[in-house]
């Protein structure tokens, strides 16, 4: 190598507190090689099957000017020349999109002339002070141009600092070694503007990791080559197989030197520039947004009519829906609000409430626009859509501080429904909980959110504001309602002090303090006033469920044998299942139960029939799912409240997915039953109350009061009632990156669900029979789209898994006699699970590679264990059928 390469100067310092960098001779032209490649997988480290494109070239640099100030402030040029692209995948051959096409075929002509213009680097002491382009190029190719011009920023010391590059302002770490640098740049610091969301729960959100390192060889003293790698890796949480990886390259390498272009004189760099070429304009050397042109693509009603039928009703429980339901989302963001509402206005009934649920979903200021102006609250007569507009804002994957005003707004005007109102008030109260968690709790919007909860249960007097407003602040979750909470629980009557500890239930362990504790307490041993059981089993679940002391654990335990004869049952299981299931209160009860007080046979065989329990539905090293069902029954055999969960958990981060719950009260009087303690005033009700991916919804009334019992029971048919139907957006992930070689990817990830969750309760006075039944039908689909983009050529990867499935859960018992009987069932279909890959490379100009994989499988339905005790009289009475769910009697 001769003394005319690219050298370091070695000079540690020309100014305090700067170091130098990269610094080019007088008078010599240098010739060096350039390329840029990027490779997209699934992360499975073998480069033949991947996809992506190299861009090769030759590339000169000259020294224009140097300040007789100092030899560390310089203006070089860079031209790029001879440009070629080609498959990264050797293995392609004739399947190659580039085979036979010139380099202007490719790029097209007006692109590659910009290429070949060249810029201007000003540098100062290594670093990046101005980039110099013409004006008016696409932004896709001055963006190829950054990414070179940026490996001409170094530093030689050891250190970290700020560099503001292609990237954006990150920060950098550099390791000087003898022979060679080697630069970390923290890709996740970089400051530059670029659009993205992600969902919140991190169950349902996505893993992303990024690196970047960059090596500067030297030899003899001299840089002879730059090698740069950037990797881009994601995962979706709680499914893995939904993963990819972006894999970009940069080498630059000097070949040889000329004689060049002599020094150009002068002070100041601005006049160099301008007798130089006065076309020359100073642009951020920071990586610019553009958007690949899209030829053909259909317009939004064009895209609207071609996936409409996959969305009649009869279709929602097919993963065809959800598939459309997701790309319309997409097409939705990039529309406009006239375009949206002239869909909306021309749809009939029956499809309506899918458009309404994607339109929602897209969370667009357009769409918000668009679903406001064509939905009427003051009018009855479109409930269903206005029900499936809230539903969609409570499952907004990152819903924004508009979104919320909006419905404050909506609230302080007219109802043509009392239930929409109540909707709007509970869906206020999931939007603040999610802000909240995006540290958004001090936007105005969410302050104006709080006080209009908190306010408004503080000043309720009518029961139905009271219920409304526990319900908002059971999905807000607000510490600060913590003290209206526990007066509530503590001194109000039925429904109400209910509704409020199992909102209590849902915070989360550091807000159940000493003094909840304490009311929990008072309220389960009934220390001032006589509460339903239903009030106090949730009390003891509080305390059992959040660090119990030994003193708590001691005084529960001593109260079983004391209790109503369900009540007891349904304690002792709720123990019971404590120790089976190894949750953590499991030590502090068996350190209880060491004492003979506390664990004799007197306590522990109290008969019944009431029932908790939990188990798997899978389980797996990162992962788990677990279903928990407990059943509380009054003393004459009517059922009281049943519960079913279902969670989902990835490395300890848990979602709760579903909760349904069915309530029951004041029946005894039909069997002329004695009722149990503290509720014999109660009013004849039933109902079903659902919780859907941490979001409360409003709860269904079977029947209210005696007469409405009566007539319903007259005219009542044997069809489920709808408690949550409709299309949800559930995973939403989007990330728009800027390579460092000047390429624009996409990572994004979706995921969809059409959902079906009805209940029903049917009593039969004839044969003292009542049966309750849950029935969950889902279909599912899950997409991840990686693309790397350069204008003129894409490399894309498409991967998704799809499967449609539902459980049942059937509870029924017979209170001819007592102990009465109980046979719960529950169990899960067999599910078809579909995977797919596809890898793609484009030109703008149409031609294309596809190759496509598909994966199908089964996974068997399953049979759920419920309750383990006298079985066979379950089976006695309901002989199982084939394929039958598991039952217990007991």
């Amino acid at each position: 190598m001769g003394a005319l390469q690219l050298r370091l100067d070695l000079c540690h310092y020309l100014y305090a507190g700067h170091t130098t960098g990269l610094s080019l001779n007088n008078d010599r032209l240098y010739k060096l090689t350039y390329s840029t490649e990027v490779f997209l997988d699934r992360g499975k480290g073998n480069l033949q099957d991947s996809v992506g494109y190299r861009i090769s070239s030759n590339v000169d640099v000259v020294l224009l000017w140097r300040s007789p100030d100092g030899d560390d402030d310089q203006l070089i040029q860079i031209m790029i020349k001879d440009v070629n692209v080609e498959n990264v995948n050797q293995q392609r051959g004739e399947k190659s999109i580039f085979k036979g096409k010139k380099p202007s075929q490719i790029i097209r002509k007006e692109n590659l002339e910009a290429l070949q213009r060249p810029v201007l680097l000003h540098l100062v002491h290594g670093k990046v002070k101005e980039f110099y382009s013409y004006q008016n190029e696409p932004v896709a190719i001055e963006n190829l141009k950054r990414g070179l011009a940026s490996l001409f920023q170094m530093q030689l010391s050891s250190g970290t600092t700020n560099e503001v590059d292609i990237s954006g302002d990150c920060k950098v770490t550099y390791q000087a070694h003898q022979d060679k640098v080697i630069k970390i740049k923290a890709l996740d610091s970089c400051k530059t503007e670029r659009s993205g969301f992600t969902t919140l729960n991190p169950v349902l959100g996505v893993t992303s990791k990024a690196t970047s390192v960059t090596t500067y060889k030297i030899e003899d003293s001299f840089v002879v080559a730059v090698f740069a790698e950037e990797i881009h890796a994601l995962k979706l949480n709680f499914l893995q197989t939904i993963a990819g990886k972006i894999l970009s390259k940069q080498k630059l390498e000097l070949k040889t030197t000329e004689a060049g272009p002599r020094l150009m004189p002068g002070k100041q760099v601005a006049a160099i520039i301008k007798a130089l070429d006065s076309k020359y304009t100073a642009i951020p050397i920071v990586g610019q947004v553009f958007e690949s042109e899209c030829k053909g693509c259909p317009s939004l009603s064009e895209h609207w009519q071609s996936i409409r039928k996959h969305l009649q009703p009869d279709n929602l429980s097919k993963a065809e829906a959800v598939r459309s339901f997701l790309t319309f989302i997409k097409r939705l963001r990039t529309a406009k609000k006239e375009e949206i509402l002239q869909i909306l206005k021309a749809e009939n009934k029956e499809v309506l409430p899918q458009l309404v649920d994607a339109v929602t979903s897209a969370q667009t200021p357009d769409s918000l626009d668009a679903i406001l102006d064509f939905l009427d609250f003051k009018s009855d007569s479109s409930i269903i859509l206005q029900e499936r507009f809230l539903y969609a804002c409570g499952f907004a994957s990152h819903p924004d501080e508009e979104l919320l005003r909006a419905l404050i707004s909506k609230f302080k005007g007219s109802f043509g429904s009392n239930d929409i109102r109540e909707s709007v008030m509970i869906i206020i109260g999931a939007l603040v909980r999610k802000l909240c968690q995006n540290e958004g709790c001090k936007l105005k919007g969410v302050v104006e959110a709080k006080k209009l909860i908190l306010g408004g249960l503080e000043k309720a007097e009518k029961k139905e504001d009271i219920m409304m407003y526990l319900l908002a602040l059971k999905n807000a979750r607000l510490p600060e309602g913590i003290p209206l909470l526990l007066k509530y629980a503590e001194t109000g009557e039925g429904s109400i002090s209910h509704l409020a500890t199992t909102t209590l239930q849902r915070y989360d362990a550091p807000f159940i303090t000493d003094e909840v504790k304490k009311t929990m307490n008072r309220i389960y041993h009934q220390n001032h006033k006589v509460h339903e059981k239903t009030v106090r089993t949730t009390a003891a679940a509080i305390i059992l469920n959040n660090n119990p002391s030994y003193m708590e654990v001691k005084n529960i335990l001593l109260s079983i044998g004391e209790l109503p004869k369900e009540m007891n049952k349904y304690m002792l299981s709720m123990v019971q299942d404590i120790l089976r299931f190894e949750m953590p209160a499991r030590k502090m009860v068996r350190r209880v139960l060491k004492e003979m007080f506390a664990h004799n046979y007197d306590r522990f065989s109290k008969s019944g029939s009431s029932s908790a329990y939990t188990g798997y539905i899978e389980r797996s090293p990162h992962s788990a799912s677990t279903y928990s069902l407990d059943i509380l029954y009054s003393g004459s055999g009517i059922l009281r409240r049943s519960n079913l969960n279902i969670f989902k958990y990835v490395r300890k981060n848990p979602l709760h997915s579903i909760q349904v719950v069915i309530e029951a009260q004041g029946l005894e009087t039909l069997i002329a039953a004695t009722p149990d303690e503290g509720e014999e005033n109660l009013d004849s009700y039933a109902g079903l109350s659902a919780l859907l991916f941490d979001v409360q919804l409003r709860p269904v009334t079977f029947f209210n009061g005696y007469s409405d019992l009566m007539s319903k029971m007259l005219s009542a048919s044997s069809d489920p009632m709808s408690v949550v139907k409709g299309l949800i957006l559930l995973i939403d992930h989007s990330q728009e990156l800027q390579l460092q070689s000047g390429l624009k990817a996409n990572m994004d990830v979706q995921g969809g669900l059409a959902i079906d969750i009805s209940g029903s309760m049917e009593f039969s006075l004839w044969y003292r029979e009542s049966k309750t039944r849950v029935k969950n039908r889902v279909a599912v689909v899950i997409t991840g789209d990686i693309t790397v983009d350069s204008s003129f050529v894409k490399a894309g990867l498409e991967i998704g898994a799809e499967m449609e499935g539902g459980f049942e859960f059937i509870s029924t018992v017979q209170f001819s006699q007592y102990p009465f009987l109980v046979c719960l069932q529950m169990d899960r279909d067999g599910v078809p699970y579909r995977q797919f890959e596809t890898k793609y490379e484009r030109l703008s100009t149409g031609r294309g590679y596809v190759s496509r994989k598909r994966k199908e499988s089964l996974v068997a339905g399953s049979e759920y264990p419920l309750h383990q005790e006298n079985s066979e009289m379950c089976k006695a009475v309901f002989p199982p059928q084939p394929e039958s769910s598991s039952s217990g009697w007991f």
